[in-house]
């Protein structure tokens, strides 16, 4: 592994802003100062006007693999990751088979050793009747990013609503659990008494369907079971300015016991979208009206919110109800219908040029997109070693270019499934290197894929 030294970087980290030089050596950050000379061989680059993060931390994806590897797989998501400044993910247990047992999970982490260009974690799902493996897991606390609980059915048979077996995990789980909130009782009502009355559904009855009400009924129940037992609990996409209630700024992080995240296509689309995005932006929960889109900015920039997300869920084309024309435009197909377009969007490698759009339009500050993309992560999941720019920690970094737009095009894209929701449309940054633990893994569109990234440990 080579050695680098990056000069003249303006430098985002722990809230500041400042330009300095940073030397790599062994996987590490050894030393950050100006002007910095070494007496040894290293790579130098000149960062001259160029942004340097730390590494995206995304703490929601599903990667497919294995069993559902027509849709995506490790190796390409990992790579559009990398691509978008990602350099660690969480993936999620809706894999076939589902991640129920410690040996499923381990089966992942050998296989992503083998082909993730990034640095990786797996949750280990939650069932009717694996308590035993949740048990092993908490020997294993150092080891595995969390527990996964479906408390709706948004995919496959993972959902877990059965009020005892819920008490039993969350007196159990001695690890951060995770929850995707939802209230299948209400989807189901909604979705039968809609139905009756339209007969045929159309993309903008999904908020209907999976409503505030459904949303926040769950998150209420997630937090009562956490408060009942003291559990570390992490409640993943928050939609809804109903939920913003249940949760507090009043708390350092590191001393909060329930936090919760928001994804970057909530912060971007609202109702109104349906009408151009149809069914490419149907994901569980919806995106909602737009007072919630803005209520989420304001829980976002006063911390009652503590992480972004992506949520990447990626599914072919054909599967959202769509193919593309003679110009490569994507057009809906004639037999899309609301039941069978699949949810999820493929978003991995956009999170952080999305974000950084929103720095560009004053949105929020790119100190402010570091903290909750990279340091919160790492707070919040206690990452060893990473999400910060600091000696001594591993190189997970992104040298961006805050004046270098680029159009997103099919041609553009990394993850299998070949579309993305933001087709068309312009980043006003570009992405142009991205270190993983000391590898320079992504530089101008190339890859190097000769090292691959690591397993995240916890300090737990």
């Amino acid at each position: 592994m080579s050695d680098y030294l990056i000069k003249n970087a303006k430098i985002v980290s722990e809230g500041k802003t400042f330009i300095s030089d940073v030397l790599i050596r062994n996987q590490r950050i050894e030393k950050i100062a100006p002007s910095l000379q070494v007496n040894f061989k290293v790579q130098e680059i000149d960062a001259t006007g160029l942004y340097l993060l730390p590494g995206v931390i995304d703490d929601q994806v599903h990667f497919r693999e294995p069993g559902l590897t027509h849709k995506a797989e490790i190796y390409t998501e990992a790579r559009a990751a990398v691509a978008g400044g990602v350099t660690s993910f969480m993936e999620m247990p809706n894999t076939v088979p589902p991640a129920f047992t410690l040996e499923l999970l381990e089966k992942k982490y050998e296989r992503a050793k083998a082909v993730s260009l990034a640095n990786y974690s797996f949750y280990l799902g939650t069932s009717n009747d694996n308590l035993e493996e949740i048990k092993r897991l908490n020997e294993r606390k150092n080891e595995i990013c969390g527990l996964k609980i479906f408390m709706g059915s948004s995919t496959g048979n993972l959902l877990v609503n059965d009020p005892i077996v819920l008490d039993n995990v969350f007196s159990t789980s001695e690890v951060l659990i995770a929850t995707h909130c939802e209230e299948e009782s209400i989807i189901r009502a909604n979705y039968e008494k809609l139905k009756a009355e339209k007969g045929i559904l159309e993309p903008a009855d999904h908020p209907v369907i999976r409503n505030a009400e459904n949303c926040f009924e769950s998150s209420h129940k997630a937090i009562q079971f956490a408060q009942k037992h003291g559990s570390r609990l992490h409640i993943l996409h928050i939609t809804t300015e109903k939920e913003l209630q249940l949760f507090s700024n009043m708390l350092p992080l590191e001393e909060k016991r329930i936090t919760c995240e928001v994804c970057v296509h909530h912060l971007t689309f609202t109702a109104a979208d349906y009408q151009d995005k149809g069914y490419l932006i149907k994901c569980n929960p919806a995106i909602k009206a737009g007072f919630n889109k803005d209520a989420l900015w304001k829980a976002l920039l006063d911390d009652r919110l503590d992480v972004i997300a992506t949520d990447h869920a990626p599914h072919q084309l054909s599967e959202k109800g769509y193919t593309r024309d003679a110009n490569g435009e994507l057009t809906p197909l004639d037999t899309a219908t609301y039941e069978n377009a699949h949810a999820g969007l493929p978003l991995v490698q956009h999170s952080l040029p999305l974000m950084l759009r929103y720095v560009k339009e004053g949105k929020i500050s790119i100190e402010k997109v570091v903290e909750k993309m990279s340091h919160a992560v790492a707070r919040c999941f206690q990452i060893k070693d990473r999400g910060y720019i600091r000696e001594g920690y591993f190189a997970d970094l992104v040298l961006v270019n805050m004046d270098h737009p680029v159009r997103v095009t099919p041609e553009s894209l990394y993850s299998k499934c070949g579309w993305s929701p933001f087709e068309g449309a312009h980043m006003p940054v570009t992405i142009e290197k991205t270190f993983v633990s000391g590898h320079l893994a992504y530089s101008n569109q190339k890859f190097d894929e000769s090292i691959k990234g690591e397993r995240l440990a916890f300090n737990r």
